[in-house]
């Protein structure tokens, strides 16, 4: 059998200082790490991440997932779900995916993968047939061909030793691409976006690092000899730099000064700076305004329920899918597919304020889709005994039931609801106050309709009036 063939001692040494498996004639690993773009700037992650907004942006995205609930569900016969609590794959997703990461470290690597590299990869650790752990791996440390038979092959580069993981054993979670086999870089196709980004913040730079804050010159009528010029060269770089600023130069020997400003906004500095946050923002999908770029055209929205719901649509939910989708293909197997499923809880980036919760807990509780003790675990608060009874409001008659008895009600309780629905109507406060008397002696006498008149009665919103 045929030995492995070794990398060279060259090779060897980068891949152990760079981490990644290289070759002379691997296109993508020169585009990666020595990609110029037309500003003349090298364009890698590393270096993109140092601009300020990809650093938000990336943070916004992975931060904002890795706090979402995931949580496995099981699908019931009666359509709806319940926790799957006892299968296996719950405590690696919602508890210890391994033993040195938490549910948000996970999903926060993950998701910052497939922003930066535009794949993510995670090793399923088996044990007799079953997945013990679930560990994510570098992307810019695999490498991922077809082969002959239409299988992907992964061969991942780790301590400078490379090795085969079978299709089988991973989860990979693939981001924007157009050939299916992998996701594209958004660093390396965006090169001119970044790169412009990156000279104009160098141009920003340099302008305070050598910039002469004395803006201005001086200029003689005299030819200065080299030695003159050498020690006005030393003098005036006691000048230079932001931590002289504002210091008073000397004029002698017949010198003049002349001001000359610098306006970094005349010079558009200011407006490249800007309109280079925009375009980040949009190759990471991301409003500006939530990067803290805040200007008539990004703060668009009037509300924050409203700018979170549109970050949400816009942004995470195509994230969120593409592991949903991943999850159910890699982890939970096309066998347990129609049961199990895996979902990120949004709720709580639609959380709107006090006032605009309490209008919509009033509205499921008074349709009945949603009981007392749900709403207090929504707000985290303690349930009640008595508190999972789902109620309707039933002051409000059907047009096709008025004059009949209803379900479950007397003949007196049906005249008496016919009678305080006609004085609702007709706004008649004194029939509104008789059915106040009856229902109080209906009470006070114990009699079974007394409660549900009493009930009809409270829910009037011209009681208060009267």
């Amino acid at each position: 059998m045929a030995r492995e063939k070794k990398p060279g001692r060259l090779k060897a040494t980068l891949q152990n200082w760079l981490g990644v498996p290289i070759g002379l004639k691997d296109g993508s690993f020169w585009q990666e790490w020595f990609g110029s773009s037309v500003s003349g700037q090298h364009v890698s992650v590393d270096k993109a991440m140092q601009l300020s907004t990809v650093w938000a942006c990336v943070r916004l995205l992975s931060e904002s997932v890795s706090t979402l609930p995931l949580k496995l569900y099981r699908r019931l016969p009666d359509g709806s779900r319940a926790p799957a609590t006892d299968h296996p794959l719950y405590r690696l997703l919602c508890r210890v995916p391994n033993s040195e990461m938490t549910p948000q470290r996970f999903m926060l690597l993950v998701v910052a993968s497939i922003c930066l590299r535009g794949n993510a990869f995670v090793e399923k650790k088996m044990l007799a047939g079953r997945i013990i752990a679930l560990v994510p791996l570098l992307p810019q440390c695999m490498r991922v061909k077809r082969q002959d038979n239409g299988r992907l092959k992964y061969t991942y580069t780790e301590n400078g030793v490379e090795r085969d993981i079978p299709e089988k054993t991973l989860m990979h979670i693939r981001g924007f691409g157009l050939d299916g086999v992998c996701g594209m870089l958004p660093v390396t196709t965006g090169k001119e976006i970044f790169g412009s980004a990156m000279a104009v913040e160098e141009a920003a730079a340099k302008v305070f690092a050598q910039g002469m804050q004395a803006s201005g010159i001086l200029s003689s009528d005299k030819v200065l000899t080299p030695a003159q010029r050498e020690q006005l060269r030393t003098s005036l770089g006691s000048f230079m730099g932001s931590k002289n600023a504002g210091k008073i130069m000397v004029a002698e020997a017949g010198l003049k000064y002349q001001g000359i400003t610098m306006n970094p906004e005349a010079s558009q500095m200011l407006e490249s700076r800007s309109f280079s946050i925009e375009e980040m923002c949009r190759w990471f999908r991301v409003p500006p305004f939530m990067v803290g770029h805040m200007d008539k055209q990004s703060s668009w929205a009037s509300s924050v329920e409203a700018q979170n719901l549109h970050f949400l649509t816009n942004s995470l939910r195509p994230l969120l899918v593409n592991i949903e989708q991943e999850i159910t293909r890699c982890l939970i197997g096309e066998a347990d597919a129609d049961e199990f499923f895996a979902e990120f809880a949004v709720e709580g980036l639609l959380r709107a304020d006090s006032a605009g919760r309490g209008a919509w807990y009033n509205t499921a509780l008074q349709n009945g889709w949603m009981c007392r003790n749900e709403v207090r675990r929504l707000e985290n608060m303690a349930p009640i005994p008595g508190g999972d009874t789902f109620t309707v409001q039933s002051a409000l008659v059907p047009l096709d039931q008025l004059g009949k008895q209803s379900a479950g009600m007397s003949p007196a309780a049906t005249a008496f609801m016919l009678r305080i629905t006609a004085a609702n109507q007709s706004g008649d406060k004194e029939a509104i106050k008789e059915a106040f008397d009856l229902a109080t002696k209906a009470l006070n006498a114990g009699n079974p309709d007394g409660p549900m008149m009493a009930h009809a009665l409270i829910s009037l919103p011209r009681l208060l009036a009267a």
